[in-house]
């Protein structure tokens, strides 16, 4: 480890894809269901890589390669090591829904008076995490590390390899069910972040507005935040249209994020923030200049019509409290375009039609439902179908709505953005 690690000190960063090797890069050789690193490796050499690290030898005697048994977990290791020669504070953030909100909130925060690094994009899991860790420089003083997960045991591996200092879990809800088995399963999943952290001492930030949550966490060092009394970071909604609007501490927050459901991602933020002394005036600069992106919670207009969009994810409790959300919304004409939500094994009937059933109790101008879930969920075709994405923006584009309000809302799977193109 530590031969490799002096290569990798020496490499300009580190890659798993030949097609984005920038000189001097450390290659990692992984291996998934349709591709093999293994056999690019002299051609990650030949693109300019410093080193290869590979587990199959499909190549001739070469030493800038490096055999290994097993390159992914070489990379898992490597990035371990490499956390622990940092002085960053490692902030693990995990959970149901929320969490890239939740992470970009508070990275804004820290970053407004340190050196913060936050996990880029989706890269989240058991690949993701390693190469998030080994982007960290000597000067970084915070790390804000995503982990996402979709069965029993992940997490803790997550929390193995990063080793967090503290954490949270956004909220437990109905996601990955067809991994984690059920909502039970889900919980005991996410709380694995707070089995690492009560076994090293670590602090956990936690929602008092959860009493799962709460429960969970008893008897560790945590600091709590939102409206439930008395939390140690309190805070209320004060507006929540169109835009949310907060009284916490002794600031108000006028955000750019719409729903009640991401007051609990700007809480922990604040929380966090304010617990390591992040001063008021720039917890407030960072939270009220975050606009959301990558079709998370976006408020996008055209013409004279509304488009909430949300459909980079989606399982029942997000769509349900979207749904809830967009009820309460002022304004007529209101139009909801839901796609099928994915993941959810042996519970996706039973899921979706009750989401079906929901949407029929509500008032709503139009319903459109798009993919094969909802299409088995709503029989009596009380509602308009399209199978996919594509089909649906066939039809949108020849229609002439005007003031209307729209909630798009769906499993990335589907990719509902396109009819906004």
């Amino acid at each position: 480890m530590q031969k490799l690690y002096e290569l990798f000190r020496n490499a300009t960063g580190v890659s798993t894809d030949t097609r984005k090797i920038s000189p001097g890069n450390l290659f990692i050789a992984l291996k998934g269901d349709r591709f093999n690193g293994n056999l690019f490796a002299e051609e990650a050499l030949r693109c300019g890589a410093s080193a290869v690290v590979a587990d199959e030898k499909h190549f001739p005697e070469n030493d800038k390669i490096i055999l290994m048994e097993d390159a992914l977990r070489t990379l898992q290791l490597l990035a371990n090591h490499h956390r622990r020669q940092l002085k960053a504070k490692v902030l693990a953030v995990c959970g149901s829904n929320g969490k890239t909100t939740t992470k970009e909130l508070m990275a804004r925060v820290l970053a407004s008076s340190f050196t913060t690094y936050a996990t880029k994009g989706n890269l989240n899991n058991h690949i993701g995490v390693p190469l998030s860790l080994l982007e960290l420089k000597d000067d970084h003083e915070f790390a804000v590390i995503e982990m996402g997960a979709n069965h029993l045991g992940e997490t803790i591996q997550l929390c193995e390899i990063a080793e967090p200092d503290c954490g949270l879990i956004t909220n437990n809800g109905k996601d990955h069910l067809e991994g984690y088995g059920s909502i039970e399963g889900v919980r005991k999943g996410n709380g694995e972040l707070y089995d690492f952290l009560r076994a090293q001492n670590g602090l956990a930030f936690v929602c008092a507005d959860q009493p799962d949550l709460m429960q969970m966490s008893e008897g560790m060092q945590r600091i709590t935040y939102g409206q439930a009394g008395p939390a140690d970071c309190p805070g209320e909604i004060t507006a929540r249209f169109p835009f949310l609007q907060l009284q916490t501490l002794n600031f108000k927050l006028q955000t750019q994020l719409i729903g009640h459901y991401n007051f609990d991602n700007i809480m922990a933020a604040v929380c966090v923030g304010n617990y390591f002394g992040v001063p008021a005036e720039k917890i407030k600069q960072a939270v009220e200049s975050y606009m959301p992106s990558n079709n998370r919670s976006q408020v996008i207009q055209q013409g004279t019509n509304t488009f909430i969009l949300d459909a980079y994810n989606a399982n029942p409790s997000s769509v349900t409290a979207a749904l809830e959300n967009f009820i309460s919304l002022p304004g007529k004409n209101k139009i909801v375009i839901l796609g099928d939500m994915a993941e959810l094994g042996t519970s996706s009937d039973t899921e979706h039609r009750e989401i079906v059933n929901n949407l029929q109790s509500a008032n709503f101008k139009l319903v459109v439902l798009v993919g094969h879930e909802f299409q088995k969920a709503d029989p009596d075709q009380k509602f308009l179908h399209f199978e996919n994405a594509a089909a649906l923006k066939s039809w949108f584009g020849v229609q002439q709505f005007e003031q209307c309000h729209f909630l798009l809302k769906a499993s990335r799977v589907i990719g509902l953005e396109k009819i906004m193109s």
